[in-house]
């Protein structure tokens, strides 16, 4: 039996000094830095609590650096976006990798300085800190639901190829999914919406992935409704570990609270979380039963027919 221990983070912007207003995000232009430290700090110590329980591979939120501003349009936060190589939130995340020999899945707000664009973007980082690439967020959604409107088209660009250098260490054919050959297993990311659609978990897994990290930034009822039953059902189908991190909380000025819920699921269902911090999920995944047949005597990849089913 080969027991991986993975961790997801849950938690917010632990930023103290933001405004009442959204009249007053203007103001921040000058705190950017000052918000992306205090967060980057705020996980290094959850980081340093996952390897202290024995974690070998991490996945911090989706832009866990800053609150979730998609929420309303403003211009502020582009100046926040960094290099997904050499930026400051990569940096200390590599750092981290390597003290404490984990893997860490680190999403951030990318800046491509080639191009100018702006993406939402998971950056790979293995335990020896070196970055083994990057995947982009495929769908980005802009709308509203019963509690609030978001608006994420106005902030990021679609995922476009290429993203990675070709690279051993890069596995399957199809560059929107790429799944990463880290030291603790293949890994791939599916950044929040991008979970609702059916192709995805199926690219990853098609691709070799063992564990997929899924980092989300959801709320509302039907949001609700659906996050555990969607990783359940993909984990299932496609005989994967998904961890499905979300936030906790809410964040000023917006105050739209976030459901949490974070988990880890496996083929069989949810694992037990052995955290002992709230802002953690903690839980261990059997890679080798990954190859041992279903216990539901399906064989779902062997029986599938692609040929009869709509394009």
């Amino acid at each position: 039996m080969m027991n991986l221990r993975i961790a997801i983070t849950q938690t917010i912007s632990v930023y103290p000094n933001m405004p009442n207003s959204l009249d007053g995000l203007l103001a921040l232009i000058c705190k950017l830095d000052d918000i992306r430290n205090v967060n980057i700090a705020h996980h290094l110590e959850l980081i340093e609590i996952a390897a202290d329980a024995g974690v070998k591979a991490i996945g911090l939120g989706e832009l866990f650096t800053a609150p979730y501003f998609a929420l309303s349009r403003d211009e502020t936060w582009f100046a926040f976006a960094e290099d997904a190589a050499t930026g400051p939130t990569v940096t200390a995340m590599s750092l981290a990798a390597t003290r404490y020999n984990m893997v860490v899945i680190a999403p951030i707000y990318e800046l491509d300085r080639t191009t100018g664009s702006r993406y939402n973007t998971a950056v790979i980082i293995d335990a020896d800190g070196s970055i083994l690439g990057k995947y982009r967020k495929v769908h980005i959604p802009a709308g509203h639901n019963e509690q609030a409107s978001f608006d994420e088209m106005y902030y990021y660009n679609r995922s476009e190829v290429p993203q990675n250098i070709p690279s051993p260490m890069i596995l399957g054919k199809n560059p929107f999914f790429p799944v990463f050959q880290t030291v603790a297993g293949r890994v791939g990311v599916s950044i929040c919406y991008d979970r609702h659609f059916e192709g995805v978990v199926r690219s990853l897994s098609r691709a070799g992935a063992q564990i997929i990290f899924s980092p989300a930034v959801t709320f509302g009822t039907k949001s609700s409704r659906l996050w555990q039953r969607e990783f359940e059902v993909d984990a299932a189908r496609h005989g994967v570990f998904i961890a499905g991190s979300n936030r906790f909380g809410a964040e000023s000025p917006w105050n739209q609270p976030f459901f949490g819920n974070s988990h880890i699921v496996g083929p069989d269902g949810r694992l037990p979380d052995i955290s002992s911090d709230s802002k953690l999920i903690i839980a261990d995944c059997d890679l080798d039963s990954l190859a041992s047949p279903d216990p539901s005597g399906w064989n779902l990849p062997r029986d599938a027919r692609p040929s009869v089913y709509t394009e």
